[in-house]
């Protein structure tokens, strides 16, 4: 009979895996130690350099250097320029910033000509790229004695940004008795100017040569939901002209927006006017 073997104690057991594990890491200690050298090195060159390189005139975005997508006929304004001269008053534009695409992107989406930045890039040298969307103005709202432009969302646009001429180019809602609830770059905040100004888009490539005069919500009893609300037409000569809803609220068995205004056109090439032939008439485009 053997003696029984004697179990090792706890103390040598942790002293024995101790041991395994610093056979099994020592051939990268060098590698390890080496890296650590190097950021270290690095990060201690960066607080020392990083500003003056961050101030240093190769580095810096200029203004011919913040490249955006060519803006439409529509906006006069250099919306770009305006930009840049927001940011550089912060803090000049450096493209070692890493919180710069963020701060540009920011800067973009708050104007209010912008409804979408759809990417910013960072190029070398010192180049910073910007994708936008821009907004189109589709609408002048009648409120209170003024004309407000607005886009198809009825986002407010810069009054500055319109003469009177502009405004006379582009459909006129009326009927609106409360003013935008925000400042200009935001929604009205009504829906019945949220409608009509869906409907102003839709019309807009045709509404001169259709010789309309004005868009109208029609009058609805106070119990009526937002979504039932419906809309009229006015011509230059006097025809009403029954619209029904908005784009986005159409409900089964009415007609999208896109076939009443081929309706419209093809009764203007059968009859040369949307007037009656004893003058005024009333259509409608629901039925």
């Amino acid at each position: 009979m053997g003696w029984p073997r004697k179990r090792s104690s706890p103390a040598r057991q942790d002293s024995a895996r101790r041991l395994g594990l610093w056979r099994l890491a020592r051939p990268w200690l060098p590698l390890v130690l080496v890296l650590a050298g190097f950021f270290g090195a690095w990060y201690v060159a960066w607080r020392r350099l990083g500003p003056e390189l961050q101030g240093s005139t190769d580095y810096q975005v200029t203004r011919d250097r913040l490249v955006v997508t060519p803006r439409p006929e529509w906006i006069r304004r250099d919306i770009a320029e305006q930009v840049y001269r927001d940011l550089a008053l912060e803090e000049p534009l450096s493209i070692l910033d890493d919180q710069l695409l963020e701060r540009v992107r920011h800067a973009f989406a708050l104007h209010p000509w912008v409804a979408k930045v759809q990417r910013v890039q960072r190029r070398y040298p010192a180049t910073i790229v910007v994708d936008l969307v821009y907004r189109r103005p589709v609408c002048v709202v009648e409120t209170a004695g003024r004309l407000v432009v607005v886009d198809a969302e009825a986002v407010v646009l810069p009054d500055e940004d319109f003469s009177p001429v502009d405004k006379a180019r582009y459909p006129r809602l009326a009927g609106i008795e409360s003013g935008p609830l925000g400042p200009v770059g935001t929604r009205w905040g009504h829906p019945r100017v949220a409608g009509g100004a869906e409907i102003a888009a839709v019309l807009l490539p045709a509404w001169e040569s259709l010789g309309l005069e004005r868009i109208i919500p029609s009058a609805m009893p106070q119990s009526a939901s937002d979504r039932e609300q419906t809309y009229e037409l006015l011509t230059r000569r006097g025809t009403w002209i029954f619209w029904g809803k908005a784009p986005s609220a159409e409900g089964p068995g009415e007609p999208r927006a896109a076939d009443k205004l081929a309706r419209l056109q093809r009764y203007l090439d059968e009859h040369g006017t949307l007037e009656g032939t004893t003058g005024p008439q009333r259509l409608d485009l629901t039925r």
